[in-house]
């Protein structure tokens, strides 16, 4: 409830979404009136469905391109996390969409928090902003050259974060997410590995890794993304600052698919590979030490135990 003590109103865009549904949650728990912004592209309003019964929870279907309903709603707001991105599919299909939600929609979001006087802008980044590893493990002052469509957008939104702050005295914080997962996370083709996995297997399918599977990725459990967000925007010293979110944890993608099918006591699971996705960064060793020096932040969530929880859930949600 320390949030309520700073904020009165949130805005959380991709409110629908994986994370920023479980953000919107959170939130609304802890007694902050929330708006959800959410174009309902890859958002699920039966991931809000629970939150109606609550005053303070708003829900609106509205896209960050536009201009003109994001004014309407900024009335009040007085901190704003930007959930809301392009996904690497969209990316690789549509760059010119994905470079539109990336960064016009970033840059439509910080000139309206400016406008409106919002106190604190916690903007979700991404760790494809590094690119390949030119040293391991990757901290924030890692050099940034992206190799995908996906991370040059996503960078530059981050570079129209970090002008607003410098123009504007902004506060703002950015996260760099890496490999998220847990309850409500999208299984179609713009949702993540795990719950993908998860599908394929429920549905007698085989799992399809894209390369040979030796790609190394950092999963970071849901429930830890959401209190770095709040962290963020409670702890004085962040405005300005980029973190690394991520847990530390390395697994191969090729390992995750084994222990996805121990979770669901499935010996000898069927694997197909496809070529390498362009722009897949092979390697993720993070340092996570300056979110939790300066946030106090732990990622305790046990990556087994995280994992078995998120398999139960997909369970539960595919037999409904």
């Amino acid at each position: 409830a320390r949030i309520m003590l700073k904020y009165k109103k949130a805005l959380v865009t991709g409110g629908a979404g994986f994370i920023g549904s479980n953000l919107v949650e959170e939130l609304v728990k802890s007694g902050v009136y929330t708006i959800s912004v959410d174009n309902y592209f890859a958002g699920k309003k039966e991931n809000l469905a629970h939150l109606k019964q609550y005053d303070h929870f708003q829900e609106e279907n509205c896209d960050v391109l536009d201009y003109e309903r994001l004014d309407e709603l900024f009335d009040g707001v007085d901190v704003v996390f930007h959930q809301a991105a392009s996904k690497k599919t969209i990316c690789i299909n549509n760059p010119r969409l994905d470079l539109e939600i990336n960064a016009k929609g970033t840059f439509n979001l910080l000139e309206l928090s400016v406008k409106h006087g919002v106190k604190k802008f916690v903007h979700a980044s991404t760790g494809s902003v590094y690119g390949e590893a030119q040293y391991l493990p990757q901290d924030e002052n890692h050099p940034l050259t992206p190799t995908s469509y996906y991370g040059c957008s996503k960078l530059a939104g981050e570079k129209y974060v970090k002008i607003f702050n410098h123009l504007y005295g902004l506060d703002t914080t950015v996260l760099r997410y890496f490999h998220i997962y847990g309850s409500r996370q999208e299984s179609s083709d713009v949702g993540g590995v795990v719950s993908i996995f998860c599908r394929n297997l429920l549905e007698g399918k085989p799992m399809t890794i894209f390369g040979d599977g030796t790609q190394q990725r950092s999963f970071t459990h849901v429930k830890d993304v959401v209190k770095a967000n709040l962290a963020a925007a409670e702890i004085e010293g962040t405005a300005g600052e980029a973190y690394n979110c991520a847990s530390g944890i390395k697994v191969t993608v090729s390992e995750l698919a084994h222990l996805v099918a121990k979770s669901l006591n499935i010996e000898n699971p069927q694997i197909e590979y496809g070529p390498w996705t362009p722009g897949d960064i092979k390697v993720f060793d993070i340092d996570n030490s300056k979110i939790c020096e300066t946030m106090g932040l732990d990622f305790l969530t046990d990556f087994e135990k995280g994992l078995q929880e998120t398999v139960d859930w997909a369970v539960d949600y595919f037999k409904s």
